[in-house]
């Protein structure tokens, strides 16, 4: 029975690899192109594995997928929610519970997000995961993920010592205060902890900061409840120098997930220093294609 499992599960995973357009995951579609759908080496990219653990799960060489690999490959194949558990069940895993923060995006937001790559754009969860950034949002803000295990994460960036994904070198002033941006977060967690009360990343942030932080310790105990909101923020750039921009926070519907864009008027001295990172993300994107 088991055996069969597996065997069903590489027969999937083919399958939804095949049906999958390159376009939808913001990749280049030539026409000397011989495969339809996704490349195994595309795939494995996108879920952030090996090929060969890859070709391994879709012969039945690899009988036992972690709830990362499931997340990661069912992220990466723009699975619907249904296909995802289906994925999760298959593989002899418990799909995600509806009272743990979702980290699925599902496969219309990926594919906005992908026809928008030209704008510095990234996808959090509701406690402020980091799951994905467009190439502009890494030129703008740097590289969110140093070697090293978790996601990096907003509050933990804020109020830990240890920060993974520290962009606050770079934001040198935002139309609130600091300290009115913090509270918004912690307020903001504090919602979202009380929504997902079974999930254990949440609790575990919040233990992790109450240990690490006198400044989230005090808003934390203060008891506020909020949503955290949009504001504009002026960035250092060592390339482009100080770039003010608008950045919007938005929510997709039933997931709780958030949208983060930052964006310039047309035509203002912002909307050129991006433009000019823009072409550097490119180059930068083909060169590295280029020694792989």
């Amino acid at each position: 029975m088991r055996q069969k499992q597996i065997s069903d599960l590489g027969g999937m995973l083919r399958a939804w690899r095949d049906r999958l357009s390159p376009v939808d995951v913001g990749l280049y579609s030539g026409e000397g192109r011989r495969t339809a759908g996704l490349r195994r080496e595309e795939l494995a990219a996108l879920a952030g594995l090996s090929v060969d653990y890859v070709v391994r799960l879709e012969q039945g060489r690899a009988r036992h997928p972690s709830d990362q690999v499931a997340t990661a490959l069912s992220r990466a194949l723009q699975l619907s929610d249904a296909e995802r558990d289906h994925l999760f069940v298959v593989a002899g895993l418990l799909p995600p519970s509806p009272r743990q923060v979702p980290s699925h995006i599902p496969p219309g937001v990926q594919r906005l997000i992908a026809r928008l790559g030209e704008t510095p754009l990234a996808v959090f969860s509701a406690s402020w995961d980091l799951i994905s950034q467009s190439p502009l949002w890494t030129a703008l803000l740097g590289d969110p993920f140093p070697a090293g295990p978790g996601r990096p994460n907003l509050l933990r960036q804020h109020f830990s010592g240890t920060s993974q994904c520290d962009d606050r070198k770079r934001v040198v002033s935002q139309s609130g205060s600091r300290e009115i941006f913090e509270a918004s977060l912690v307020a903001d967690l504090r919602r979202v902890s009380g929504h997902y009360p079974d999930d254990q990343g949440v609790k575990a942030l919040v233990e992790e900061l109450l240990g690490s932080s006198d400044r989230f310790r005090t808003l934390w105990h203060s008891g506020a409840v909020g949503e955290h909101q949009s504001e504009r923020k002026v960035i250092r750039h060592d390339v482009v120098g100080e770039i003010e921009l608008d950045c919007d926070v938005f929510s997709v519907a039933g997931t709780d997930l958030r949208i983060v864009a930052y964006t310039a008027a047309a035509g203002s001295e912002a909307a050129e220093k991006l433009d000019f990172l823009r072409v550097s993300a490119v180059t930068s994107s083909s060169v590295s294609a280029g020694t792989t």
